[in-house]
């Protein structure tokens, strides 16, 4: 997995490829991070300690950090900033944790937030891939496209995919239902 890595938590096009190991730390040098797969700007994750940005993504995702440390990991935390609106006036978190026992075979997941007054509010959920914010918007905020193929647009207040899932026969009541009784149950409903 190839973490752009430049100007820390700003969305750029050019920069450094870096991995992460837990016993060693390695950097390359590569074109890749140069270009894009669909050809936006990719968004640059970096681990950013005892920054105002690290501090907010840990405690907003303190559940997989508590999850990480109950198998005794300590997870690598990676974040980002960038504008998502065209004028460029709301600001986004991309908050990606690491450890072995929070990322799957499809990689680590990275989660969006955007900043509303003084609370940060989720608006894309365990995506996994490269991120890139997009010249095209709707609703006055940039595309997102998610491993080079998956394009997210601004719709009611949050990012949806552009890809439509087969109906599969009374799943959406099940998941409706779920998540109504997590919401009554007081518990969050992602991961």
């Amino acid at each position: 997995m190839f973490l752009f890595c430049v100007n820390p938590g700003h969305a750029t096009t050019t920069g450094h490829a870096k991995t992460h190991a837990h016993t060693s730390k390695r950097t390359h040098h590569t074109a890749a991070a140069a270009r894009s797969p669909a050809g936006g700007a990719p968004v640059v994750l970096t681990s950013q300690p005892g920054t105002s940005l690290d501090k907010e993504a840990r405690r907003l995702n303190a559940e997989d950090m508590a999850a990480a440390a109950r198998h005794k990991e300590r997870p690598l935390v990676l974040i980002g900033s960038a504008p998502l609106s065209t004028s460029g006036g709301s600001m986004a978190l991309f908050v990606q944790v690491q450890s072995a026992s929070l990322c799957g075979s499809a990689g680590c997941s990275t989660d969006v937030y955007l900043k509303r007054g003084n609370d940060w509010d989720k608006i894309l959920d365990s995506v996994s891939g490269p991120i890139e914010l997009m010249s095209t918007s709707h609703g006055g905020m940039k595309d997102i496209v998610v491993d080079g193929t998956d394009r997210w647009v601004w719709k009611n207040n949050t990012y949806v995919d552009t890809i439509v899932a087969q109906d599969v026969p009374g799943l959406k009541d099940s998941i409706e239902q779920h998540q109504a009784q997590m919401r009554k149950h007081g518990k969050s409903s992602s991961r």
